[in-house]
């Protein structure tokens, strides 16, 4: 078994060791959401506390790690007895990010089924996890269908399977614990919501810790099992605290008064439902227990508002997590009661180095990274804002205005049926969804469709002569399942940002409108670009990445003036698409035009080629939209003959909202199939 890093030396990361301890001596506060840069030691700091934890007492031979002193009446494996128990460590399993349905839930044994002829049940990873650690590495990248599931068993403690066949129904209550990088996208609101807390980590800035972080990583690296051995006394310290707060935790006292303060604060920042002044509540008893007390103070009350709250404080996708901590003192401080313990109130207790307690001296932001190559960088979401440019000269060159609030979207897909990554915009053949039919595997078999693999064998049985309840399978017999279900696509727009948009309501309603797709391909598990034209060229505002946040930022920030140099903007999309196909071939593109189509810059005929641009889309048969931005009482329709151009669909500002009945186009696939069997 390989040794993990000690917890203990850990450098700094006070506030993520704090929520992490906390979920420790009392798993009921719900786990932690670790956000990050890269090389912050996420994992390195998750994978640590596992050893920590204190033995689990289970039922000898029960796959679903039922307790002794109150066994599961509906165990798959019961009913216990007065049985043999056993103790064992802690679990932490890891769900990794692609990760099977089948693997997660369980499953029908295939292999006793087809050979002894009896269904019987295969245990997933949250079986595994029960009265342990659930990690997942990465969680904002996790595949809707598997988010699903972990949103039913954490809401109800226990994991339901219903396929194939097969009905079961085990406890699951485990701790959940994520690690993220916000660059690559935020998580859905249901499964934020269900952490918790969340932690900010960022590297340490500072040179010593730096290198202290560096002197440790490279210690443990030469000589693990040594560098663990210097840490044993801290760690085994750590872990009799742990056990004392968990004994010490029954009899933490909330008083009325503190209560008040817990709801005047989840109030006070408008979060949505209940969850947050229970989480709170929770946090607030651990942090008493932890540091040896038996009533909640003010400041217990104040930290745990700090960890449980900033990721439900989000009323969008694009609103950045914290808290406004004047706000919270004002607010603690206007419902402090006069029943406020006089004792200690630090909330570490005694002899602690910092937030993170435990007796560990904060001696820098975090450890080495866990890979030495991983360390922070630009990724495609922290890519750097463009160069100022020179454009003075520029006629009308206007400032940033703002945008215009966002509204619902109508649908936008891409037409007929692809193979990209799993998502919510475009139908597609996936690893996950709806079983549509069954082939023969090409390569190896990787979903059975159990029905069509019987039938295939079934008629073949006397002659290959079965003698006894299995079925005899070879494997010209086994089929494939084929599925249907949502891609994500990339949606590239192309923002024409020239003098002609200028006007101030104008591009307020356009940068609303823009901001309103983005918020739907948030929603649709889509990567985004940005491409921008105005004054004689175009730029790539913001190469493809799945962070839309950092899409929004770039809008935000977009000038307007100077002249259209259309073609420009859609050759500069061509050249992006055409990388992307090579770098993703499997993800298809969704081409979002945003302008009223004028082509005034560019060449001796600018509109000309604007025209030759569009069809080099066309050629390649990028699904597109264009957004017509036009307004007044007389109108041109230059979009609508761009949008022909395109072999693509033209709808207006109006046509685009949801609850719209201006115009009937739904998406791209309805225009785009007419256009091409025309």
């Amino acid at each position: 078994m390989s040794t993990r890093y000690p917890f203990t030396a850990v450098v700094g990361m006070d506030d993520l060791r704090l929520a992490l301890l906390l979920n420790a001596v009392s798993p009921a506060v719900g786990g932690v959401l670790v956000r990050g840069e890269k090389g912050t030691a996420k994992s390195t700091a998750v994978r640590a506390l596992a050893e920590l934890l204190p033995e689990v007492a289970v039922v000898a031979g029960c796959r679903f790690s039922c307790d002794p002193a109150s066994p599961d009446p509906g165990c798959p494996d019961g009913p216990h007895g007065e049985g043999a128990r056993e103790a064992r460590p802690a679990r932490m399993v890891e769900l990794p990010v692609g990760a099977s349905e089948d693997r997660l839930v369980g499953a029908l044994d295939i292999e006793r089924a087809l050979a002894e002829g009896v269904k019987a049940f295969e245990p997933g990873l949250l079986a595994d996890a029960h009265r342990g650690i659930l990690y997942v590495d990465e969680v904002n990248l996790l595949h809707d269908h598997l988010v699903d599931l972990l949103l039913d068993a954490a809401a109800m403690g226990s994991s339901y399977v219903e396929r194939e066949g097969v009905s079961v129904r085990h406890a699951a209550r485990f701790l959940l614990v994520g690690t993220m990088n916000p660059e690559e996208g935020e998580l859905r609101p249901q499964l934020l919501d269900r952490f918790g807390l969340t932690v900010e980590v960022a590297a340490s800035r500072e040179p010593e810790q730096r290198v202290e972080v560096v002197r440790r990583r490279l210690a443990f690296d030469d000589d693990p099992a040594a560098f663990a051995a210097r840490w044993a006394d801290e760690e085994t310290a750590l872990r009799e605290r742990i056990a004392a707060a968990r004994t010490l935790l029954p009899e933490v006292t909330l008083g009325d008064a503190v209560l008040l303060q817990i709801a005047a604060t989840c109030a006070a920042f408008e979060v949505d439902g209940m969850r947050a002044d229970i989480v709170m509540a929770r946090t607030a008893t651990a942090l008493a227990a932890w540091a040896g007390r038996t009533e909640v103070t003010s400041e217990d009350v104040r930290q745990a508002a700090l960890l449980a709250l900033p990721h439900r404080r989000r009323r969008n996708p694009f609103d950045a997590p914290g808290l406004d901590q004047d706000k919270l003192d004002e607010t603690l401080e206007q419902f402090t009661g006069d029943d406020e313990p006089d004792d200690d109130p630090d909330p570490q207790g005694p002899g602690d180095g910092g937030p993170g307690g435990g007796g560990i001296p904060p001696q820098g932001d975090g450890p080495a990274p866990e890979d030495a190559s991983d360390v922070p960088g630009n990724a495609p979401g922290n890519a750097p804002a463009p160069a100022p440019r020179n454009d003075a000269a520029e006629a009308g060159e206007r400032a940033a205005v703002k945008a215009a609030e966002p509204f619902r979207t109508k649908m936008l897909s891409v037409p007929g049926l692809g193979e990209g990554a799993a998502g919510r915009r475009s139908r597609a053949r996936t690893e996950h969804g709806r079983t549509t039919g069954a082939i023969r595997p090409r390569g190896a078999l990787t979903k059975l469709h159990l029905a069509a693999t019987v039938q295939a064998a079934a008629p073949h049985q006397r002659a290959r002569g079965r003698s006894g309840p299995g079925l005899v399978v070879r494997r010209d017999d086994l089929r494939q399942a084929t599925r249907e279900g949502r891609e994500g696509n990339l949606v590239l727009f192309v923002v024409d940002a020239s003098g002609s948009m200028a006007a101030r309501q104008r591009m307020s309603a356009v940068k609303g409108a823009v901001l309103s797709l983005l918020l739907d391909a948030y929603q649709r598990r889509d990567k985004v670009g940005l491409v921008t034209f105005r004054g004689r060229t175009a730029e790539v505002a913001l190469p493809p990445t799945s962070s839309v946040d950092a899409a929004a930022a770039r809008l935000e920030q977009l000038p307007t003036g100077g002249r259209t140099p259309l073609s420009a903007g859609l050759l500069k999309a061509h050249d992006v698409l055409r990388v992307e196909r090579l770098r993703d071939p499997s993800r298809r593109p969704l081409l979002v035009v945003v302008t009223d189509g004028r082509a005034t810059g560019g060449g001796a005929d600018p509109v000309a080629l604007a025209a030759r641009a569009a069809r080099l889309h066309a050629a390649d048969g990028t699904a597109a939209v264009v957004v017509d931005c036009e307004t007044g009482p007389v109108r041109l329709g230059l979009a609508g003959n761009l949008a022909r151009e395109l072999d693509g669909t033209a709808v207006t500002l109006d046509e685009l909202r949801a609850d719209s009945i201006a115009g009937l186009v739904r998406d791209v696939q309805g225009n785009h199939s007419a256009r091409r069997a025309a």
